[in-house]
């Protein structure tokens, strides 16, 4: 089903058991959101997130009638598949019944969600809808007409500017729209920046891991600058991120294993954990040397250079790190 198709149901009766997967976590939730309202069953519900999944459960709350004598709305959220078997007695219990409803919102890999389609077929009133990474154009649309609903006065650029400082991240996007709402007149980008946290910390992680993973890092230094990111904090942010890395790799030297908390004094999580540890184990202790004294010398460069040659210097100096790696 196409995703217009689906929004048109919406506004009649829509399938009640529908597959969703894809890119728009988003557009997913807020889809739930919608059943949960129009079928009032906000107290009814049974919900099953990843290893909660269990068949008999599902299979009993769909058989029985709503102990309210309304309507039985299963939501099932993760990241594995569900046998073919189970999921096509699901299905068929939702048929049989106009009061149950079943929405089941796979997280897995989108090319694994083919094999689980055929049970969600059209000749038993059920559907499947596979939702793509909105551009950004469609988001600035989304969010102008979030903007109307809530009454936010708000033009184009504030909120093509807003989607910049948090990496197109429509669900981020539309809480501060919310949090916005409450300022009187119009809210323009000098507002944004005033009281909206960019997640440029986080970019700049993602572009230091894509960094010594050897992946190509312009795009990615692109959008930090463009959301107002200068060179030196990308410097001094990867200056911090490779003593980090040399701190994992002495302590994996000295005790074999890695502990991030004894190493830098709190918790990391578990995958951005694995992630540093994996590269402490890669490099070589003479390019860690290397690197250090290849950032010194950037930063010296970038002191003595002109603002326009600084961004062009910010480039090569990252390219040629890549060599020691």
């Amino acid at each position: 089903m196409y995703q217009r198709e689906f929004e048109n149901a919406l506004r009649g009766t829509p399938p009640r058991a529908m597959l969703f997967y894809g890119e728009n976590e988003y557009l997913i939730s807020s889809y739930l959101q919608h059943y949960i309202n129009i079928t009032h069953a906000k107290d009814s519900l049974l919900t099953q997130y990843f290893e909660e999944y269990d068949f008999a459960i599902a299979k009993n709350y769909l058989s029985q009638t709503s102990l309210f004598g309304g309507i039985n709305l299963l939501i099932i959220k993760r990241d594995k598949k569900i046998p073919k078997k189970e999921l096509d007695r699901l299905v068929e219990l939702v048929e049989k019944s106009r009061d149950n409803y079943l929405l089941f919102e796979y997280k897995g890999v989108a090319k694994d969600a083919k094999s689980l389609q055929n049970s969600f077929s059209p000749k038993k009133g059920a559907n499947w809808l596979r939702l793509f990474e909105p551009s950004m154009r469609e988001n600035i649309a989304f969010l102008q007409r979030k903007a109307e609903h809530i009454k936010l006065d708000i033009d184009h650029y504030a909120l093509q500017h807003l989607l910049l400082l948090l990496n197109n991240n429509l669900a981020l996007c539309a809480n501060e729209l919310n949090k916005l709402a409450i300022l009187e007149g119009k809210v323009t980008s000098k507002d944004i920046n005033r009281l909206v946290y960019s997640t440029a910390p986080l970019e700049v992680e993602q572009l230091l891991l894509e960094l010594f993973e050897k992946k190509p890092v312009v795009a990615t230094i692109n959008r930090l600058i463009e959301i107002g990111v200068d060179e030196y904090s990308i410097l001094r942010s990867t200056q911090f991120f490779i003593n980090q890395i040399f701190l994992f790799h002495a302590y994996m030297k000295l005790h074999g294993s890695i502990d991030s908390k004894a190493i830098l004094g709190y918790k990391l999580p578990k995958n951005i954990e694995e992630k540093k540890a994996s590269l402490a184990v890669r490099i070589k202790s003479q390019n860690i040397l290397n690197i250090f004294e290849h950032l010194l010398a950037l930063e010296l460069q970038l002191k003595n250079s002109t603002s326009m040659d600084k961004e062009a210097l910010l480039y090569a100096g990252f390219i040629k790190l890549q060599q020691y790696l």
